[in-house]
């Protein structure tokens, strides 16, 4: 036994040692509260704090959460932020004090704050802001006061509102008398956002104005503006208000006509310092500058829809806005209106033309319209050095040319050339595979036609005349050569033919009626030899069959450019089938048997296959603020690829694979299932980068994301997910899928990330641990043949979000 003394000598001595050390960590701590620098007779204000107090026969008061959130925004000053009771901005803001330079002035500039105190807070003048909202929002025998909390060196001011009942609409009125602009507005009232038994609000009037005036706007009334509503408001002492809603008498002549588009000018080549004056060439009543020699009129009139002799409506101007410049020919658009040049013109309007009027001849008042487009130029050429990273773990440096003619037809259709070559390693494998150096050359050609080339659909107008989005063609064709290091190379040649059209900004749709791939494949003597195998069979068909003639049909709805919602969601689902056609014309004319047994065409085995893709995305922001980059992000992908017929796999191109940076995060890229399967021994290890594919694949994500430093961002994850075969392959046992089973072989992996993101790149650095493998612990293949535990973390390095 150690004696006390002995014991009391090394409790002192440790004691001493840690109050040492400790000493500094505490003094900082307490320079980091900011108090320390509080001069006498201040205290440094720590915020305030809004309490509603429901009349005492209610126990809340009208619309209390988002009533709470008005009042929280009117308070001030901002407080210094902190940090569990830490204010570290407010330290050192104070290394810099009386500093012109040197390390405290940087720091201080760099992450400091000056602090606020409560001498600058202003209570009187905030407790009158929370009544005057309290007003707005309809409670105008509403009262609020305040209360000043001091301590020895700080301060906090509560504020207390007392709103009363709240004043309700019992009657809503619209203009009356029989004049068009009256009308108009009492054509409205339908849609209006004032209804009976509402609560008074004076938001929800300020944007009632504002549809009006909208409203207006597509009945010809271009002068009109939101200012010549008025609402006269009479409440009584039972809490009940009336709105009248009248037009200003003040308003303007103009602003009360309809008015008529006369002539509309297109120039297609506009220039800041062009006066010179030109005969334009007259299209379909428009008249149209300087020449067809770039654009044909025809293409630019497609995309107007502004027409001549016609009520002018704000929308029409907007959607021609949206479509100029989706044509990707012009750097800017621009729409001029002004009176007419030929002058207002008298028509003939029937009696019942306007509800209540008798007038039989009237003033049709026209505007000029006038379209001013100024072009980019129409050939470019660009050379691109790329850090390439796909979703299958190969990273490389690529060098990308590509030349654009921007009216290859002059319809404004858009050309693309892309000439692509590159060196690609698979990151990260860690197990020492052959064919894991890719090298990638190609050329490629691209058509994208501003317009449906197709007939007239029963379901469909292919003009898409209310859609603001340039609905498009696409042609394209291209060849690739891959190589594969010491293990095979592929020729691909590809012909595709699709659609795409957006009938709002959030829905997307692209249908693809022939997309032809034919993949020449060279294996070397050594991946020969695997083939084969008896159990690498599957893997033999994959390769041989790369004859997909396929055709497929994908629907986008993604909310992610509606940047005020908190929350946004993404989907997309792709559906797509290869080879029934194919099928049917080689069994009816009795085409020949290929190597594996299937039917050909031109002497080739085509692929069958029938497959589904899926993905849903959720991004919740936690803030309100819109540009807070702090959210949690949820991630589904689910997909199945079901081969029949002349095939009993899919083609290798077409096969899932899972894990890597984009994906289950702790494994390497293709490094997990199908199924249950892992690699038994060396050969297998060597290879399974091509064994571990499926038909079937099964995913989750869910990613927290935080805003750390000026474009730092943090990240914690966890993902989950597998791949299995529709058919049992006994070269790959344990892989089929099975409903009974498949949910306890989910490959479960979690880390942090950090992510330098400067807008218009991001690199992102993930590491992740390994917690479950589809077949249990993680484990690892050694050099003896034996496995044992692995559950080392595996660093990922990317180009962009993962999702």
């Amino acid at each position: 036994m150690i004696p006390v003394r002995q014991l009391t000598k090394r409790f002192i001595l440790s004691f001493t040692w840690a109050t040492l050390l400790l000493a500094p960590v505490v003094v900082l701590l307490a320079s980091c509260s900011g108090l320390k620098f509080v001069p006498e007779g201040e205290r440094l204000y720590t915020g305030s704090k809004v309490t509603i107090k429901p009349p005492a026969d209610e126990k809340t008061v009208n619309n209390q959460s988002a009533l709470q959130t008005e009042l929280v925004s009117v308070l001030g000053p901002k407080p210094n932020s902190s940090i569990l009771g830490l204010r570290p901005k407010l330290y050192f803001w104070h290394m810099g004090m009386n500093k012109k330079k040197g390390l405290g002035k940087f720091f201080a500039d760099k992450f400091g704050e000056p602090p606020i105190y409560l001498s600058q807070a202003k209570p009187a003048a905030v407790r009158d802001l929370i009544t005057n909202r309290l007003h707005n929002n309809g409670f105008f025998n509403g009262t609020t006061s305040y209360e000043v909390k001091k301590q020895e060196k700080t301060a906090e001011i509560d504020y207390t509102a007392l709103p009363g009942k709240v004043y309700r609409f019992t009657e809503v009125t619209f203009p009356q008398g029989d004049s068009l602009v009256r009308a108009a507005i009492r054509a409205t009232q339908g849609e209006s956002l004032v209804k009976v038994g509402d609560a008074y609000n004076l938001a929800t009037l300020t944007n009632e104005r504002v549809r009006i005036d909208a409203a207006l706007k597509e009945r010809g009334y271009y002068y009109f503006a939101p200012d010549y509503i008025v609402f006269k408001v009479d409440s009584t002492l039972d809490h009940k208000a009336t709105v009248d809603v009248r037009l200003k008498p003040s308003a303007p002549p103009k602003a009360v006509r309809p008015y008529w588009l006369d002539q509309v000018k297109l120039n297609t080549s506009y220039v800041l310092t062009d006066t010179t004056m030109r005969n334009p060439m007259l299209f379909r009543g428009y008249q149209y500058f300087p020449d067809e020699e770039i654009f044909k009129a025809q293409a630019i009139t497609r995309a107007t829809f502004l027409y001549p002799d016609s009520v002018f409506r704000r929308h029409r101007r907007d959607q021609t806005l949206s479509r100029l410049m989706s044509l990707g020919t012009f750097r800017f658009v621009e729409i001029r209106f002004k009176p007419a040049a030929a002058g207002d013109t008298t028509v003939t309007v029937p009696a019942d033309a306007v509800p209540g009027s008798n007038r039989s001849v009237g003033l049709r008042n026209r505007l000029d319209a006038e379209v001013l487009m100024t072009q980019l130029k129409k050939k470019s050429l660009r050379a691109e050095v790329q850090l390439t990273t796909k979703t299958n773990g190969f990273t490389g440096p690529a060098l990308k040319v590509t030349f654009r003619n921007r009216s290859a037809l002059r319809g404004a259709e858009q050309l693309l050339i892309n000439a692509l070559a590159s060196t690609e390693t698979q990151t990260g494998g860690g197990n020492g595979a052959l064919g894991l150096t890719s090298f990638e050359y190609g050329i490629n050609a691209q058509l994208l036609i501003p317009r449906l080339v197709t007939p007239d659909l029963p379901l469909l107008d292919v003009k898409l005349p209310n859609s603001d989005f340039q609905p498009r063609t696409s042609i394209a064709v291209g060849v690739r050569a891959v190589t594969r290091a010491s293990y095979f190379s592929q020729n691909f040649f590809n012909v595709n033919y699709g659609y795409t059209w957006k009938t709002k900004i959030t829905n997307e749709q692209e249908i693809r009626p022939i997309d032809i791939t034919y993949v020449q494949f060279t294996p070397s003597q050594t991946f020969t030899e695997i083939l084969n195998t008896p159990e690498k069979s599957f893997l033999k068909s994959a390769f041989q069959q790369q004859f997909i003639l396929a055709s497929s049909y994908r629907y986008t709805y993604n909310q992610q450019s509606l940047e005020q919602r908190r929350q946004q969601i993404y989907f997309s689902g792709q559906i797509e089938g290869s080879g029934n056609l194919a099928q049917g014309i080689a069994t009816s004319i009795g085409t020949p048997k290929g190597p594996s047994g299937g039917n050909t065409i031109l002497g080739k085995e085509y692929s069958q296959y029938l497959k589904l893709d899926l993905e849903v995305r959720e991004y919740y922001r936690i803030s309100a603020d819109p540009t807070s980059g702090n959210r949690i992000v949820g991630r589904l992908l689910a997909g199945i690829g079901n081969p029949y017929g002349n095939s009993r796999v899919l083609p290798y191109p077409k096969q899932y694979g899972i894990g890597g940076p984009n994906s289950v995060r702790a494994f390497a890229a293709r490094g997990i299932g199908p199924g249950v399967y892992q690699a038994q021994t060396a050969d297998q290890r060597a290879n399974q980068f091509y064994d571990q594919v499926g038909d079937i694949r099964l995913e989750g994500n869910l990613e927290y994301r935080q805003d750390l430093f000026p474009y730092v961002k943090g990240a914690l994850f966890v993902d989950a997910g597998n791949i299995w075969l529709v058919n049992p392959d006994p070269g790959r046992p344990g892989g089929e899928f099975k409903a009974s089973s498949f949910l306890n072989q989910l490959a479960v992996g979690a880390g942090a990330g950090i992510r330098i993101d400067v807008q218009f790149f991001v690199i992102r650095f993930d590491l992740a641990f390994p917690i479950q493998a589809p077949y249990g612990t993680p484990t690892k293949l050694n050099n003896d043949g034996t496995r044992s535990p692995d559950k080392a973390p595996r660093l990922n390095l990317a180009i962009g979000y993962p999702f």
